[in-house]
Order: structure tokens, then C-alpha cells, then sequence
């Protein structure tokens, strides 16, 4: 208990410090590019106040109207097309904030939706990927024994290696066809890709959003959910084998440590079976384990005889009694 709370705290400070790390990287890469963007915007609000004549207020209002417009741009978004791309982002969590529901009926049920939802999509995922690690770890085995092989072994690291290399092609494919159909560079695909199959979603890019693509390419739209579906399963399966390997290595580590301080080791006499030497008996009688071991080596011999269960019964004053025969059945 001592240990693993030992390593619990560890596993905090360790958590705590990445995020230290973290907005550390962060702060020195984007606050000085954000305060740019705000002077340029504040720049550019004063000239088109100033050529168009507007008050703070109309200008305020005017945002708020284009803020507002802007999830109508990619066009209907309650359709049955649009409305499945909704469910997904809520049962998986990715949560891209392009599309909201409006409606107080609307909240209330994807509360409950998700409520349900998010547990039967873990639980979905979780077994999707314990099926391909399986498959994966036989496709290795085989190529192993292809290999000449006499003895192949799958081990965790050849697991871990293996989907690596399967998430890495997976989001290259989903980066060159969204590159493809959303115009997008490749570089911000993958990070498209990336960001919504590990469930981030930030939601600054967000695929089917332009040209209506939710009603005019049925085909694309398609070929996006079946996307986010099957490349959930596989970061799902990949995280799952980094997360076993990490709680293996930390079982292990306190297991091999009480071993190797445990004084009745592998290999050691104790442990084949051999008996300690016995000491010669004191002068004026035996000790209750000698004799125990005199009735135990004696019963051998005497197929009837029934060994004491315990040397009370070898002291007391049954000693001078006749062996009990068993009955036979």
C-alpha cells in the first residue's frame, strides 16, 4: 500500500510538471504572436470605423451579427447528414464546437445522449481495439515465422512499434484526402486529423464546413465518418497498448525488487524440495518434530497408518494406541 501510493504522488508530480512544461511552451510561443493580432485587429476596427462612420455600439452589434452567421456559412448543419456528424462529436467526445444545439429541448437531450453515449463508446472502442491488437499480433507472428523463425515471440515493444507505425499511416491517409477535399495544406490535414482522432478537438479546423458539403457530396461525407470511426479504433489501440505497457513495467519493477530481497529465492536448496539436515537427538528422549518425522517415515510402510494432523495429538496420550486403519471404500 505504501508503494503504490508512493508511486501515485509520483505520478502527480510527474502530471503537474508536464503541465508547468507545458504552458511554459506555450507562453513563449503564442502570447507574442496573439498581442500581434490584437493590435492588427484594433488597428483595423479603427479604420473601419472611421470610413464608415460607426459608433462602438453599431460596431459591437455588427460583430455579434457576424459571429452569429458564421456556422450558417457551411450551410445546413440540422440536416440528417449534419445532425449524425453532430452525434459523433458528442459520443466520442471530440466536441468541435462548430455546431451547438439552440434549443433548450435540444440541450436537455444531448445531455442525456451523451450520458449513455460517451460509456457505450468507450466500452465499443475498447473492444474494437483488443480485436486489432489480435489481429496485429498474429499478422507479426506469422511474419515472423516466415522469416525462418524457430521459436517466434510477439513481445510488447514489437506490439507497440507495430501500432505506431499504424497510427502514423493512418493519419497520413486521412491528411492527403482532406488536403484533397478541404483545400487545406497537408501540414494543417494532419493536424486535423491528429487533433480530432485523439478527441481534442479544438475545432478550428473542421472538415464538411465549406461549400455545403454536408448536402452536395454525399460520398465525402461519408468517407469522413467512416474515417473518424475506424481511426478512433486505431489511436484507441495503440493508446491502450502504451498505457498496459506503462502498468506493466510499474507492477513489475516492486515485483522483481521483493524477489530478489526474499531469502527462499529460485534455484535455492529450500526451493527443490531438499530437506534441512536433521539434528541429532538430545540425550534423554526426542523432540515432538523428530518424532513427528519417525511416524511420517513409518507411515510409509504401513499403508493403514493415518499420520497425526498436528504434534498435539503425538505428545498426548494416545502414543501408546495402535495405528488406525483406514477404511476402504
Amino acid at each position: 500500500m505504501r508503494k503504490q501510493s508512493v508511486r501515485t504522488a509520483a505520478l502527480i508530480l510527474c502530471i503537474l510538471s508536464y503541465l508547468l512544461v507545458g504552458a511554459a511552451v506555450f507562453d513563449a510561443l503564442e502570447s507574442e504572436a496573439e498581442s500581434g493580432r490584437q493590435r492588427l485587429l484594433a488597428q483595423k476596427r479603427g479604420e473601419f470605423r472611421r470610413k464608415y462612420g460607426f459608433s462602438a455600439e453599431d460596431y459591437r452589434e455588427l460583430e455579434r451579427l457576424a459571429l452569429q452567421a458564421e456556422p450558417h456559412r457551411a450551410g445546413r448543419q440540422w440536416k440528417f447528414a449534419g445532425s449524425f456528424y453532430f452525434a459523433i462529436t458528442v459520443i466520442t467526445t471530440i466536441g468541435y464546437g462548430h455546431a451547438a444545439p439552440g434549443t433548450d429541448s435540444g440541450k436537455v437531450f444531448c445531455m442525456f445522449y451523451a450520458l449513455l453515449g460517451i460509456p457505450l463508446t468507450l466500452v465499443t472502442f475498447q473492444s474494437l481495439g483488443e480485436r486489432l491488437n489480435t489481429l496485429v499480433r498474429r499478422l507479426l507472428l506469422a511474419a515472423k515465422r516466415c522469416l525462418g523463425l524457430r521459436r517466434p515471440r510477439v513481445s510488447t515493444e514489437n506490439m507497440v512499434v507495430a501500432g505506431l507505425l499504424v497510427c502514423a499511416a493512418t493519419l497520413a491517409l486521412g491528411a492527403a484526402a482532406f488536403a484533397h477535399f478541404e483545400g487545406w495544406t497537408f501540414f494543417h490535414a494532419y493536424y486535423y486529423c491528429f487533433i480530432t482522432l485523439t478527441t481534442i478537438g479544438f475545432g478550428d479546423f473542421v472538415a464538411l464546413q465549406s461549400d455545403e458539403a454536408l448536402q452536395r457530396k454525399p460520398p465525402y461525407v461519408a468517407f469522413s465518418f467512416l474515417y473518424i470511426l475506424l481511426g478512433l479504433t486505431v489511436i484507441g489501440a495503440f493508446l491502450n497498448l502504451v498505457v498496459l505497457r506503462f502498468l506493466a513495467a510499474s507492477t513489475d519493477a516492486p515485483e522483481r525488487a521483493a524477489r530478489r530481497s526474499s531469502p527462499l529465492r529460485l534455484g535455492a536448496p529450500e526451493s527443490r524440495g531438499r530437506s534441512p539436515p536433521r539434528r541429532p537427538a538430545r540425550a534423554g528422549g526426542s523432540s515432538v518434530s523428530s518424532r513427528v518425522h519417525q511416524r511420517q517415515v513409518g507411515a510409509r510402510d504401513n499403508l493403514g497408518f493415518s499420520p497425526p494432523s498436528s504434534p498435539g495429538t503425538v505428545g498426548g496420550g494416545g502414543a501408546g494406541r495402535p495405528p488406525a486403519r483406514r477404511k476402504s471404500i
